[in-house]
């Protein structure tokens, strides 16, 4: 089976994010699980870093248009290592459409050739109006 254009280590990377998004998802659907959430958040900044590099993932976060957004995302992580999940899970969500907003454009036109679902997502793209979003390449 072909390995696409991922190294080992990106792989470790892809596999450490997505498990951090199955337990931002546990974290949630256990109504705000403070230690599920927190683990969500370690194991998606750590399966990142090893995706993309350290130097890109500094630089991802550090650009000026998306302080906001990184402020906000980390502001939320510390709010639910302190306690306060509901909120701190709020804020961290608006961080990150914040920092990657970029990419629904994106996601939307892909979720658009899934096989049995995508006229029905490529429906409500358009009612929500993301549907007219490239990339500029």
């Amino acid at each position: 089976m072909p390995s696409m254009w991922l190294s080992d280590s990106q792989k470790i990377g892809v596999a450490f994010c997505s498990g951090g998004g199955f337990f931002l998802l546990g974290g949630v659907m256990m109504f705000f699980d403070r230690a599920m959430l927190a683990m969500g958040n370690i194991l998606f900044l750590l399966g990142l870093t090893i995706l993309i590099g350290p130097q890109k993932t500094l630089a991802f976060f550090a650009r000026r248009q998306k302080m906001k957004g990184t402020a906000a995302f980390f502001l939320g992580l510390v709010m639910i290592l302190l306690r306060w999940a509901l909120i701190g899970f709020v804020v961290e969500l608006y961080g990150i459409f914040i920092l990657f907003g970029d990419f629904l454009g994106t996601i939307a036109g892909f979720a658009r050739n899934v096989p049995v679902v995508g006229p029905y997502i490529g429906m409500l793209v358009d009612r929500l109006g993301m549907g007219g979003q490239t990339l500029p390449v």
